[in-house]
């Protein structure tokens, strides 16, 4: 049984800026302090979203940016209503009412939300929000409930869950130099900050030797020395960094990223193996720009960087008569004649770049700009309900319409590459390996995309074909950190002499992102096998998994990839402890109870073992590796019936699941010889690369009577796997039977 890795993903207004735990030095001076020198920069940074991230609530906010919520806001059996006067937000209930303080303010851009104290040091976000174009309350969670394409829904969270916890799950994006301070013994949090917002320092490092400096140098003269950052000294990637600090999805490695450091060193990065994002790469959910941005020619050509379209603190550089200017100097002739490149007239709205190339959606309220900078594709409306740039403007038109009209002012079919990369994730979604061949040679083509390179990998991890294990030994050493890291854990579910090799090679990769794959994959190995320089970078590269596990030790995730860690290793009693604390932060995690469960098998503790996986069965009736477990733990209290139950709710739960089909052979042998050669069969099918399922089948072929397709099926086991003796055994006692008379 696949043990699951879960990397947890931060959501509402994910903080991919970790936080430091450590006491903050005294350098940090504050934004206060830079104004005496650089007071029009502190003026246009304070009024910014960026300075406004999360602001005090106060009365004069309140009078200034709200007006009066008319209408409760009904959730199950709850009435919510704030009182902008009072500052709170009344919860009337059947047996009783509560009135919640609103101690602060997080966005304004579009949305705002609202904090207030919870016990044990939590800050909450309320189930109002203010939609600030609207200028309506609504409800917090259900703005966030996903629409899929097949027209299934996603599910509310509730408001008082973790997900919605300021000091989990927003932390040090909406304030700066925030310590969670988070004691796990206690499960209480005494976070700190030092000031709302996003602060100078967050972006050009502590001020206080910079501004002792200052003052110590006579007026009109250079400083003798800068200490601090320069955005305008650092590399495009930098800044690009920097950035994506924040707007990125993903999950942090450590707990702290300074700026001029690399991302991929500090986090993980989400790819369309989310349901968030639609095949073509569009925004469904809310994505927080850097998936699309990596997918921008602009970008992957090196010339461009956050700050030449945005100011430090987040606004549009260009005025409205030079709009288009943010597209000098690449695309002087499309800028200088827009009515020609758009068939629009120049001065209308689609006149600008970026209706067309950076189209902007919505969810949860808040909009966001397409930043993949693609052209419009309405061929992939039809084919996958993502939006396009020309039906967002043309609402009472439909995309076959656009489709018509770009197709006749684009002689090249620049949809075509679009549309055929998009299939492939559509395909490998959905499990459909036919078209295998061809996401192998995407992944391998010299024009692939980095994220859709990416998103397949991890889609075909759970693929059991072995064509794509040579194409993962080829994939880990990709130029891209991304992709390494997604051929890295992906060639760890495949175990051989090669990807062990490989495993044991990237632990001295470049990138932490990269070593850290590396080292979950090896969390088994015996170190004792190693000498020298390998056996170093294994232990450093396995110090930077472990760290990066407990990275955020407030998070459930945190604590059952630790379990995962320790059950590979063989430590159970260390893993269940682990899983215990993921299930007190989050008593619905069923991967946890599932994974407690294997190890308390493992030490035969086997009524333990099935009192846990009841507890996942209750919370998740159809998760296949529950049953599938709980199909096992029968199997070995000899429940023949109750383990063939469980086995084939895992098998309708996930149709591939070989291990399920494996064992109700086995179980079905004992008196329906032709049901166990049929869910042998399956098992073979599911996972060719595994001879002992075949072998299995070829032994009840013979069982059966079928002999002829017996030996078939074991000779081609000894030619695929020579000096497979259990085949070549039953192959001449098949050969024996034969002979006699």
């Amino acid at each position: 049984m696949r043990i699951t890795a879960i990397l947890f993903i931060l959501c509402l207004s994910f903080s991919a800026q970790a936080h430091a735990e450590e006491e903050k030095p005294i350098s940090y001076a504050g934004s206060s302090s830079c104004r005496e020198c650089h007071e029009k920069f502190y003026t246009l940074w304070s009024t910014s979203m960026h300075g406004l991230a999360m602001q005090p609530y106060t009365p004069e906010f309140a009078k200034a940016q709200l007006t009066p919520q008319q209408k409760d806001v009904v959730i199950g059996k709850f009435k919510y209503r704030a009182d902008i006067n009072e500052g709170v937000v009344t919860e009337t209930g059947p047996k009783e009412k509560k009135k919640y303080r609103i101690e602060h303010v997080l966005g304004g851009k579009n949305v705002c939300y609202f904090l207030t104290p919870f016990k044990k040091g939590r800050l909450q976000t309320l189930p109002v929000a203010y939609d600030v174009n609207k200028k309506e309350w609504f409800d917090t969670a259900a703005s966030g409930m996903r629409h899929f394409p097949g027209g299934e829904r996603g599910q509310t969270v509730s408001w008082k869950e973790s997900s919605y916890t300021f000091n989990t799950a927003c932390y040090s994006c909406h304030v700066s130099q925030l310590s969670t301070n988070y004691n796990p013994k206690t499960d209480t949090y005494h976070t700190t900050w030092t000031e709302p917002g996003i602060n100078c320092e967050t972006c050009h490092g502590p001020s206080g030797e910079h501004n002792k400096i200052a003052k110590a140098t006579p007026k009109g003269q250079p400083l003798p020395e800068l200490r601090l950052i320069r955005t305008k000294t650092m590399s495009k990637e930098q800044r690009n960094d920097l950035c994506s600090s924040c707007h990125a999805k993903g999950s942090p490695l450590t707990i702290e990223y300074k700026p001029e450091e690399r991302f991929f060193d500090h986090f993980n990065l989400v790819t369309l193996e989310d349901p968030d994002y639609y095949p073509d790469g569009r925004d469904l959910g809310e994505n927080y720009t850097l998936t699309s941005w990596r997918m921008s020619p602009c970008v992957k050509s090196g010339k461009l960087d956050c700050i030449h379209c945005h100011t430090s603190s987040g606004r549009y550089r260009f005025k409205k008569e030079k709009f288009n200017d943010a597209c000098m100097p690449c695309h002087a002739d499309k800028v200088s004649n827009p009515a020609e490149h758009t068939h629009h007239p120049a001065e209308s709205e689609a006149g600008k770049c970026i209706s067309c190339h950076m189209p902007m959606t919505s969810f949860a309220r808040m909009n966001r700009s397409d930043h993949s900078m693609l052209p419009p594709t309405p061929a992939a409306t039809i084919a996958y309900k993502s939006p396009n740039a020309c039906n967002i403007c043309h609402k009472d038109k439909d995309a076959e319409w656009a489709d018509k009209y770009v197709r006749e002012w684009r002689k090249r079919d620049y949809q075509a590459p679009v549309l055929k990369r998009a299939s492939l994730v559509d395909a490998a979604r959905k499990r459909d390996w036919a078209k295998l061949p061809e996401m192998l040679a995407y992944v391998q083509s010299k024009d692939r995309d980095e994220v859709f390179s990416t998103s397949l990998i991890r889609l075909m991890a759970v693929s059991t074909d072995e064509r794509l294990t040579s194409v993962l030994l080829i994939a880990v050493k990709d130029p891209s950190p991304l992709v390494r890291a997604a051929a890295v854990e992906a060639i760890s579910l495949r175990p051989s002499r090669e990807s062990v090799q490989a495993l044991l090679d990237a632990t001295g990769d470049d990138y932490r992102l990269v070593r850290t794959r590396a080292a979950a994959g090896l969390a088994g190995f015996p170190m004792d096998r190693l000498t020298g320089e390998m056996k170093t970078r294994v232990e450093k590269a396995n110090k930077e998994y472990l760290a990066f596990i407990m990275a955020r030790p407030d998070q459930w995730a945190s604590h059952y990839n630790m379990g995962n860690y320790q059950l590979s290793r063989g430590e159970f009693k260390e893993a269940i402890s682990s899983y215990q604390a993921a299930l007190k932060l989050e008593p619905q995690a069923v991967m946890a109870m599932v994974n407690s469960s294997i190890a308390y098998a493992q030490m035969g503790e086997n009524d333990k073992a099935e009192k846990s996986l009841q507890e996942a069965l209750k919370t998740a009736p159809d998760s296949a590796a529950a049953n599938f477990n709980m199909g096992l733990v029968k199997a070995e209290n000899n429940e023949p019936n109750e383990a063939e139950k469980y086995l084939k709710k895992a098998m309708k739960a996930d149709p591939q699941m070989a291990q399920a089909a494996y064992n109700l052979c086995v179980i079905t042998s004992k008196d329906r010889i032709n049901e166990a050669v049929n869910w042998c069969r399956k098992a073979a099918e599911l996972r060719p690369q595994e001879p002992r399922y075949a072998f299995t089948l070829a032994f009840y072929l013979d069982q059966k009577g079928d002999r002829d397709e017996a030996v078939r099926t074991l000779k081609k086991i000894i030619e695929k796997y020579p000096g497979y003796k259990d085949a070549e055994m039953l192959l001449k006692e098949i050969s024996k039977k034969e002979a006699k008379p």
